[in-house]
């Protein structure tokens, strides 16, 4: 557990396999701190070996291996899971932090399971938060906001994250006035003191509508010290609404040679807006500093469940041993769409590089080859499902809604923000995301 938490995984596991005798709490510690790490199909690797040892089951692990079927999106496996419980002797409905571990992995793997949270006995502010984020993830924001008031009514008071999570319901839905509402009614009704995390969701909402410069002016009036997350959401906004002279004076705020060492996000964002403009010269300086600080940008990644296994691609990935048929199934579905008018976005592309090279990049995009994967794989009247670490882009956004029409397949992709329910050419998210 202590090298877990300090990040080191591989003195961990070489611990963990040293240990002549590992009882439950040494196998949860091992597949918790692997699934703190962002490596939850090693963890449900794990875990199944830890059932094939007889090591008996306790509610720390479900937790951990339930937050692990969430972030792999593998909802079979975490079906299998909530059916084993009673097999286990854990009880569900008087035990709210597994009720709640359910409700967060239903609604992570694309699924809103109402009942899991209706059966709860005696229900806390988790249990109504998790639900609530399911909600909002989905685009069911006027559903999360109304679940809010239940809670409200049901006698439950929010907590940091609650408000956190119906404020992104708002943001979700551009819902602007609701979204500064609820924030002045929680500052009064319950003496909360906002947090940067508050703040952050209202400058959110004001700048994805394009009300950049209330956005900025928000900010600046804010009576905290702004952070460069906050910083990253307004520069962003002004990218994607075309502010170029905007978001170039904003970027003097993340004072690219003070900031942390590990921080990379920054870095990206700059070195992207100046890309957008042209700016070259002004990205390689950037790159060069995060060279020279060893950062490198997360690699993009997807996944996708077939057949109860969890595959992971990445931009461009040839190693999967099926490559070659993914390939080949991606080149045909493109010719299909471009045949309904389907024009690769290269804008997306900030490279430096003709329009054919940046086309071939778009097309290569890890959700890309997930899904020409599933269309393989995955038989017509099932669902597709996608997981991505990264925010999705408009090029891949649009391709899969050209699929989900031509194809006649319902696709749903849960990014970094939230999910996306492609269907017959539309998207659940109404293009606002």
């Amino acid at each position: 557990h202590m090298y877990s938490e300090f990040g080191d995984l591989v003195l961990a596991r070489s611990l963990f396999d040293r240990m002549p005798h590992r009882d439950v709490v040494s196998w949860t510690s091992m597949i918790s701190g692997l699934v703190n790490h962002d490596l939850p199909v090693e963890a449900i690797s794990l875990f199944e070996r830890m059932l094939q040892c007889g090591v008996e089951v306790n509610e720390a692990t479900v937790i951990s291996v339930l937050r692990a079927r969430a972030d792999s999106g593998a909802l079979s496996m975490g079906r299998k899971v909530h059916a084993n419980l009673e097999e286990w002797g854990i009880e569900i409905h008087s035990k709210s932090n597994v009720s709640t571990a359910l409700v967060d992995m239903y609604a992570k793997s694309g699924c809103i399971v109402r009942k899991v949270f209706d059966d709860v006995v005696d229900r806390d502010v988790f249990v109504w938060t998790a639900m609530i984020s399911g909600l909002a993830s989905h685009g069911l924001c006027k559903d999360a906001i109304d679940m809010f008031v239940d809670m409200e009514s049901s006698g439950v008071k929010p907590d940091e994250r609650t408000v956190t999570t119906v404020s992104t319901a708002c943001r979700n839905a551009g819902l602007i006035r609701e979204g500064f509402m609820l924030f002045s009614d929680v500052q009064r009704r319950y003496g909360m003191k906002p947090s940067i995390q508050h703040f952050g969701c209202l400058v959110d909402l004001l700048a994805r509508a394009g009300r950049l410069k209330e956005a900025e002016d928000f900010v600046n009036a804010m009576p905290i010290e702004p952070d460069a997350v906050l910083w990253r959401t307004l520069i962003w906004a002004c990218k994607v609404h075309g502010d170029d002279d905007r978001a170039e004076r904003l970027m003097k705020h993340l004072e690219i040679q003070d900031m942390r060492a590990d921080d990379s996000g920054s870095y990206i964002l700059t070195s992207n807006v100046y890309a957008s403009t042209g700016k070259w010269c002004n990205k390689a300086e950037v790159r060069e500093l995060m060279n020279k600080k060893g950062l490198v940008k997360p690699p993009g990644s997807s996944r996708i469940e077939v057949d109860g296994g969890v595959h992971e691609f990445v931009m461009g990935d040839y190693n999967h041993p099926e490559a070659e048929e993914i390939f080949v199934e991606l080149a045909e579905v493109m010719d299909k769409i471009r045949k309904e008018g389907y024009d690769p976005r290269v804008s997306e592309v900030l490279l430096e590089m003709d329009d054919e090279e940046k086309a071939v990049q778009l097309l290569h995009h890890s959700e890309k080859l997930a899904l020409a994967y599933g269309l393989i794989r995955i038989g017509h009247g099932s669902t597709i499902w996608i997981v991505k670490n990264l925010r999705s882009c408009e090029d891949c956004h649009e391709f899969m809604k050209l699929i989900s029409k031509i194809c006649k397949r319902d696709i749903v992709v849960r990014d970094r923000i939230r999910f996306h329910h492609f269907k017959n050419g539309e998207c659940s998210c109404k293009d606002y995301w």
